[in-house]
């Protein structure tokens, strides 16, 4: 418990040192780019396209799902997993690629994982404007339940500190686990209810999925927009979902502590 007290306290003292950081991080980026930050738009546009031109079209035949157009029910999914994959994969990485240059100074290397996440966070939140615009064209109104929002968001932050601070420490140490992680990343993609609907399985299949933390998040949101669902709704899966992410953190913050000291040994 005292390590992750003392990671929390960090992320606090240091809160505009990682704002500061992230937009430097989204600066520097595309700085050499014609197009700019525009990529950032264009990659996830390209891909949306795909899968709902070969699925959406291709495999369903333009059908809807529980009332709504499949682009729609697939957009709702992917913008959130975008971010959390982004944040994930960035995050994980963070100390890695930038601990060789902090290990002279008095730097708090536990923030760098949550400027990677803060730094996704700028378009995501620009992504979520546009969906609600897209939403509003195709005349799906406002619902009660998007006052969820917050509380889904907060929990997509409070997930990926806890595990992008885990991740990042074995980055450091385990060469191989990044390349592990993105591979199970993209398994991860097709487990999570974004490209189909978790209704056609049974009861046990469901209950199953549901252990990926990530079905819970992106799931919700989509209850969230849609006004399809309450989390209170399911409080055992909500209570499942805290305490696996607070396991994480407290493994992940003691794991962090008892390392970083010796980081720089394993570049």
């Amino acid at each position: 418990m005292k390590f992750a007290m003392q990671i929390i306290k960090e992320q606090i003292v240091n809160i505009h040192l990682i704002f500061r950081l992230a937009i430097y991080e989204v600066k520097s980026k595309y700085f050499m780019h014609y197009l700019g930050v525009f990529w950032e738009f264009l990659n996830p546009a390209i891909q949306l396209f795909v899968y709902w031109f070969v699925i959406g079209l291709g495999i369903r035949g333009g059908g809807d799902i529980n009332g709504f157009p499949y682009f729609i029910w697939l957009l709702t999914g992917i913008i959130p997993w975008f971010f959390l994959s982004r944040s994930v994969s960035h995050g994980s990485s963070s100390v890695f690629r930038k601990v060789s240059l902090v290990s002279k100074m008095k730097f708090p290397v536990s923030v760098l994982p949550t400027t990677s996440i803060i730094s996704s966070s700028f378009i995501f939140l620009i992504m979520l404007i546009i969906l609600f615009i897209i939403l509003a064209i195709y005349g799906i109104g406002i619902h009660l339940t998007l006052i969820q929002i917050p509380y889904y968001l907060i929990s997509m932050f409070v997930f990926l500190f806890a595990i992008t601070l885990l991740f990042s420490t074995i980055s450091v140490v385990v060469r191989d686990f990044q390349s592990l992680l993105q591979q199970g990343m993209r398994v991860l993609f097709y487990l999570t209810p974004i490209l189909w609907d978790p209704s056609l399985f049974s009861p046990l299949i469901q209950n199953i999925l549901r252990l990926n933390p990530f079905f819970y998040l992106v799931n919700g949101f989509r209850d969230s927009l849609l006004g399809t669902g309450w989390f209170y709704q399911d409080l055992t899966y909500t209570l499942y979902f805290w305490s696996l992410t607070l396991l994480i953190l407290f493994i992940g913050a003691t794991v962090h502590i008892k390392l970083r000291n010796r980081f720089v040994d394993y570049i």
